[in-house]
């Protein structure tokens, strides 16, 4: 019984960081995280997409950690180890978290599940599942269930451990909604079966978000129109009056139809 309860606290621990971690660690794109227990020390190893943000100025947030660690979980000589996520697409927790935002958006919940289990698939994964439940419909509407399933995914016995799981809860102004997503990783051996690669169906490998499709009017241009210069003055033109050729003699009426006083 001792030993047992030794079990049942270390996964409680377990649990309780990974939980922790989860909350801490969100702007930095956490992923998961890995402990291993020795007589020595306890390695933690956060998985995440930018590990700057862990790691902090000089240091500074990745200590606090570790005095977290000790304090709070009671840990002898932790260790942390920042890791960064190799494929964002092949991690459960990523992907969820990334169609749980979306769905808040408004996003046609269809549309958007084709999509990322079409990008899990095309990142080499052998087989995915993604399962949304909840008020998928506008406002009165019943709570409904969205499966999407493609290649092989145990779900019993010993080859169900080697499937990555995640869920993440998603809160629309309509109800709550929660997203469940599996992936078996790329090269997993499986001991009863081979598995290869499945080909996308039609209506799946022809599902793309509208932000992604491409745009065929050209983009239009916001640069700033220049400023339109001035004009040069024109140049100024004297016109000098032309002499007559043959001047009239003084005393002579200027115009010949003049009439002439009568006497």
């Amino acid at each position: 019984m001792v030993v047992e309860r030794k079990f049942i606290q270390d996964l409680i621990i377990k649990r309780s960081i990974s939980k922790y971690m989860e909350d801490a660690l969100t702007r930095a794109g956490f992923s998961r995280v890995e402990i291993q227990k020795t007589p020595v020390i306890t390695r933690i190893t956060p998985y995440v997409m930018n590990p700057g943000r862990v790691i902090g100025r000089g240091g500074e947030t990745i200590d606090s950690l570790t005095d977290t660690m000790k304090k709070k979980f009671k840990l002898d000589n932790p260790q942390i180890s920042v890791a960064e996520v190799a494929n964002s697409k092949l991690e459960p927790r990523l992907v969820a978290k990334s169609i749980a935002n979306a769905l808040e958006r408004g996003i046609n919940p269809r549309r958007l599940i084709h999509t990322a289990i079409k990008e899990i698939m095309q990142n080499g994964a052998l087989g995915a599942e993604i399962v949304a439940k909840g008020k998928l419909a506008s406002k009165g509407a019943r709570a409904k269930k969205m499966k999407v399933r493609l290649g092989y995914l145990p779900k019993s016995g010993n080859s169900s451990k080697l499937v990555d799981m995640a869920q993440i809860a998603s809160y629309p102004k309509y109800g709550a909604i929660g997203v469940t997503v599996r992936i078996v990783q790329p090269g997993t051996k499986f001991p009863d079966r081979e598995v290869k690669k499945v080909a996308l169906p039609k209506n799946i490998a022809a599902s793309t978000m509208r932000s992604q499709r491409p745009r065929t009017d050209a983009p239009r241009s916001y640069a700033p129109a220049a400023a339109p210069q001035a004009a040069a003055p024109a140049p100024v033109t004297t016109v000098q009056p032309a002499q007559a050729a043959h001047p009239k003699p003084q005393g002579e009426p200027q115009d010949s139809q003049e009439k002439k006083p009568e006497a």
